[in-house]
């Protein structure tokens, strides 16, 4: 029992590696949910564990055992071993939760402070122009429903070309109209689960910007011209200095690896929606979801026959 629920605490460890190669080698949107969806069904699967690890250890305070109904001790294995693994749990959740907590506040005090600094802007056709010398561009969601705003400082229009602007709107509106900041948002909670799972952040980002810069290209007809863009869009950022640090849920057009969104771009557009990688994800998920329902199942039976409800075998 107690083994079938720590198999899902283990297998996130095996998604990072694979969460790359699937961001670097699927057509960039089938990346970017797969890794996502995947992502996000591991950590709830490590969240119930660890909320059914704690059962054990609970059902030590005699008020909660009253609650249950138990008429006899839980048998979930070694007695030693069980509490001590609950202990363990305990503790981890409680980590967990605060460590949690604590980021994502931060997020979202930052996502309001870039909000309220444009907030008193104009803006044309949800462009928002800022007057500031640094360059930088980005794309602000607003809220689930929101059309939300591209923001592009006079740094960076000044930055590029006439060409190199429109393909840097576009991609801004791509992510938009993508709703990537909700795939980031589901990234950044499931990181908060499980310290292999913030190593996943990455690649849901990278897959994010692709998808952006695919959309682009297709957009402006030119490839080599979106490369370009983004190429000279992430030098001039590159020399920005101080700023206020954003979010992680706000997508930009200098986020992430750019030299290897820059050779993607310069080759043929990804069309593959499967490859081993995206497979092994699969069977990664598959196998932590049939894990937890097998150990929560016994542990359910366990509970059952502390209760008298099932004769003890």
């Amino acid at each position: 029992m107690i083994a079938l629920l720590l198999v899902p605490l283990a297998l996130p460890w095996l998604l990072p590696p694979l969460a790359r190669r699937t961001a670097e080698r699927v057509r960039p949107d089938v990346a970017l949910w797969s890794i996502t969806v995947v992502s996000a069904a591991l950590a709830f699967g490590v969240v119930t564990c660890l909320g059914a690890l704690l059962l054990p250890l609970a059902l030590q305070v005699p008020r909660f055992a009253v609650l249950v109904d138990l008429i006899q001790p839980l048998k979930a294995g070694p007695q030693s071993l069980v509490l001590g693994v609950s202990a363990l749990a305990a503790g981890i959740a409680a980590v967990t939760v605060v460590a949690g907590a604590r980021r994502v506040t931060s997020e979202v005090r930052r996502l309001r402070a870039a909000r309220g600094n444009v907030a008193a802007l104009p803006d044309a056709g949800g462009l928002c122009v800022v007057d500031d010398p640094q360059p930088d561009a980005y794309a602000l969601p607003d809220g689930l429903r929101g059309r939300g705003r591209i923001v592009v400082t006079s740094g960076m229009l000044r930055a590029l070309g006439g060409d190199e602007r429109e393909v840097l709107l576009a991609h801004e509106r791509a992510h938009l109209a993508g709703r990537h900041h909700l795939f980031l948002a589901a990234a950044l909670i499931a990181a908060q689960c499980h310290p292999a799972l913030a190593a996943v952040v990455h690649p849901v980002s990278f897959a994010a910007e692709r998808a952006a810069d695919e959309v682009a290209a297709r957009e402006a007809g030119d490839r080599r011209l979106t490369a370009h863009a983004v190429g000279r869009a992430a030098l001039a950022s590159a020399r920005r200095r101080g700023g206020t640090r954003l979010p992680v849920v706000i997508p930009g057009a200098v986020t992430g690896p750019v030299p290897a969104r820059v050779r993607a771009l310069l080759s043929e557009a990804p069309t593959r929606r499967f490859v081993p990688a995206l497979l092994a994800m699969v069977l990664v998920c598959t196998g932590a979801a049939a894990s937890s329902l097998g150990g929560a199942a016994l542990l359910h039976r366990g509970v059952e026959v502390a209760q008298g409800e099932i004769p003890s075998p």
